[in-house]
């Protein structure tokens, strides 16, 4: 399966990659027009420069011949509001609306951890889970796309240990790798199609958590 991978310089991108990889696809690096693209250069991968910026005829240039996106851009921490619009929610629709200008039907996206419980928000992350509730609810009511929503705990360094629950109640942490592995599984299983599935470290495989949704 080709698969573009939006945000592909970021932590979870550049895992994503690795276990898009591991899992004989073939994974398109999907970095900004000002990021480098070395690493991608050195494994010999494809690379397609977005602008999420862009209006979505001209990202949707950037998705022909895919087979699926995944979506794990983000603004960062170190800019302003403005962008955390801009990019974690107009980008993200916009990447929707042009997979679907491109014909692409399967679209993972990287959420958040009660985004869309307002209730459970809280400083300074408030208008990233604006963000993320949006966006999410844009993928799930105003798009034709075969989505699955990942919403993970806090991000953690930790190393992945394969090990997570999918508890929509609980709180806690997950290290990106076990987020990365389980976004790959997910884009594979029928099972976690139009689903949205809260991630957190936990005591079952992958595959068990996959298996019950």
């Amino acid at each position: 399966m080709r698969v573009l991978v939006i945000g592909a310089n970021g932590e979870v991108g550049h895992l994503v990659v690795q276990q898009l990889l591991l899992a004989g696809d073939e994974p398109v690096a999907g970095i900004r027009p000002d990021e480098p693209d070395e690493d991608w250069r050195d494994q010999e991968l494809s690379v397609e420069r977005l602008d999420l910026l862009d209006k979505p005829e001209q990202l949707a240039k950037g998705m022909l011949g895919t087979d699926a996106v995944i979506f794990v851009a983000g603004s960062g921490g170190r800019t302003k509001d403005d962008m955390t619009l801009l990019v974690d929610l107009d980008g993200a629709v916009k990447s929707m609306q042009a997979a679907e200008i491109a014909g692409v039907r399967r679209f993972i996206m990287l959420s958040m951890l009660f985004a869309e419980d307002r209730n459970r928000w809280a400083d300074p992350l408030k208008p990233l889970y604006v963000a993320k509730f949006y966006a999410d609810d844009w993928l799930v009511h105003r798009t034709h796309l075969i989505y699955t929503i990942i919403q993970p705990g806090a991000l953690s360094f930790h190393a992945g240990t394969g090990r997570v629950k999918s508890d929509p109640l609980a709180v806690g942490s997950i290290p990106r790798a076990d987020v990365a592995t389980f976004m790959v599984a997910a884009l594979h299983a029928p099972r976690a199609q139009y689903k949205t599935i809260p991630l957190l470290s936990g005591d079952r495989s992958i595959a068990e958590v996959i298996q019950a949704l």
